[in-house]
């Protein structure tokens, strides 16, 4: 009876670590480019034009879509939503806010909405 609980001990310490140790994640299923990002940002709307060389754009994640916070008295875009393309880079899908790219180290925009435009060439 001893031996067997030896056994099943061992057993559950091996698989507890391997399961720890598992380096098939791929880190975009983990938010990594949740945060913020710092570099040229601008918004244009009409006759208002606002740009600013150290901005900064704060990306979250509700849900399925993604929502970026500029700095800078820039409006925000929200409800964003993404497809994979390439190794962890992601661009925005769906109508009116194509023209995002992203990744863990990148933020590149260029929107075009409702008569408005936001550029972002962010680095994080």
């Amino acid at each position: 009876m001893k031996n067997i609980v030896k056994i099943l001990g061992v057993f559950l310490i091996v698989t507890t670590v391997m399961m720890s140790c598992k380096k098939d994640t791929d880190p975009a299923t983990k938010d990594f480019f949740v945060g913020t990002y710092k570099g040229s940002i601008s918004y244009d709307k009409d006759e208002s034009t606002i740009t600013s060389s150290d901005g900064k754009v704060t990306v979250s994640k509700v849900g399925e879509t993604y929502n970026f916070f500029f700095g800078n008295n820039i409006p925000d875009i929200t409800g964003v939503k993404f497809e994979k393309q390439g190794d962890n880079t992601y661009v925005s899908v769906g109508s009116g806010l194509t023209g995002i790219t992203i990744d863990a180290s990148t933020l590149k925009m260029l929107v075009v909405k409702g008569g408005a435009t936001w550029t972002a060439d962010c680095t994080r």
